[in-house]
């Protein structure tokens, strides 16, 4: 017969492991989500002659917003923003990941949750489209917007995707 120490110990060392699961999962559906943004502009930057001009002109805007505001037409492919602004794409991403993993393990206990993490989605990925297009307008203006939008569905898309399997037996209720 198990001690109550043991059983304790064992319960715990569940409870680990379910977390330590649930945090990779959210890192592998960032870095998916950010694979597929990234793959996508790449994509789009090559048919039109400018490979990683994107994550550069987003990076300047980012950590040059003076240099970027004043002439965003004139802005220089460097390798330097696209490094530095990746990073942050794919923290972002992680984080996000991380955010929607812990939530659906919380719907799997609760199915009513599930209908709310859904609209949660819909707004989030609403709500930063117009925040895009109203505070980075400089920029992306130079970026088609319709790129954008189809860019953040597919990485939508793939991390959907990816913790749809994960959670096979989720099931919600509205």
């Amino acid at each position: 017969m198990l001690d109550e120490n043991r059983v304790e110990a064992i319960r715990a060392g569940a409870a680990k492991n379910v977390a330590t699961d649930t945090y990779l999962e959210g890192i592998m559906a960032g870095f998916i989500g950010a694979i597929i943004l990234a793959a996508w502009f790449f994509v789009l930057d090559t048919v039109s002659g400018q490979p990683l001009y994107t994550p550069s002109a987003l990076g300047t805007a980012l950590f040059r917003p003076e240099k970027a505001l004043a002439a965003p037409s004139d802005v220089a492919i460097s390798w330097e923003m696209t490094a530095m602004y990746t990073w942050v794409h794919v923290l972002l991403f992680i984080v996000f990941g991380g955010i929607a993993s812990r939530l659906l393990l919380y719907a799997e206990s609760n199915p009513t949750f599930g209908f709310g993490i859904l609209l949660l989605f819909v707004f989030f990925e609403f709500g930063f489209v117009v925040a895009a297009f109203l505070f980075a307008r400089s920029v992306l203006g130079l970026l088609a917007w319709p790129a954008v939008l189809v860019g953040n569905l597919l990485a939508a898309g793939g991390m959907v995707t990816y913790l749809w399997f994960r959670h096979r037996n989720l099931t919600i209720f509205p």
